[in-house]
């Protein structure tokens, strides 16, 4: 009777003790890369769409202050022990952003040749994620082609503070900065 006692309440601590664990604040570097891929993505098809005509001004301004809002919350996030829940929301906000976008962009072709600098963002990453997972990329290697990656996102998003458009300049430096990592991670094939 003793032991099934004890043991009922260590199964309850123990339970207890998990419950709190995934509800404890902390930091959650999934997330926070996942929300600035797609920040970058939706500044992007605001901006080609701005390029196209297929938005108007009035309507890309309307995308860009939402996107804003977002941002600011993104910043209070970031870097900080938070719940899931509050990242959740935030990516939850992006993705209907992001979908709202793509209704009133339409079937509209784009008239640049090639993929978007973020979408080249999200394709590496998910090849960064795979490798790593995989054990195809040795430990330091793959901790640096994150490191690369980040940086290179990183520096992509403090020029489209504010919703600031990029240069032509500017996207042709963060495109080489991609095709040097692109080139790096192809010797891991």
């Amino acid at each position: 009777m003793k032991n099934a006692i004890s043991l009922t309440v260590l199964m309850a601590f123990v339970f207890a003790l998990f419950s709190g664990c995934a509800t404890m604040p902390q930091t959650w570097p999934d997330n926070q890369r996942s929300a600035e891929n797609k920040m970058i993505v939706i500044q992007e098809k605001i901006g080609d769409g701005l390029k196209t005509g297929a938005l108007t001004p009035d309507q890309s301004q309307m995308f860009l202050t939402t996107l804003k809002g977002i941002r600011t919350d993104y910043e209070a996030l970031r870097d900080k022990a938070v719940s899931r829940d509050e990242w959740d929301s935030l990516l939850g906000r992006l993705d209907v952003l992001g979908d709202e976008i793509n209704r009133t962009l339409g079937r509209q072709e784009r008239t640049t040749e090639g993929p978007r600098n973020g979408d080249r963002i999200v394709t590496l990453q998910e090849r960064i994620d795979d490798g790593r997972i995989n054990g195809r990329f040795p430990l330091t290697e793959g901790r640096e082609f994150q490191s690369r990656l980040d940086g290179i996102r990183g520096d992509y998003l403090r020029m489209t503070e504010g919703g600031r458009y990029t240069t032509r300049e500017e996207r042709k430096g963060i495109s080489r900065r991609l095709d040097s990592l692109e080139t790096d991670l192809n010797r891991f094939r």
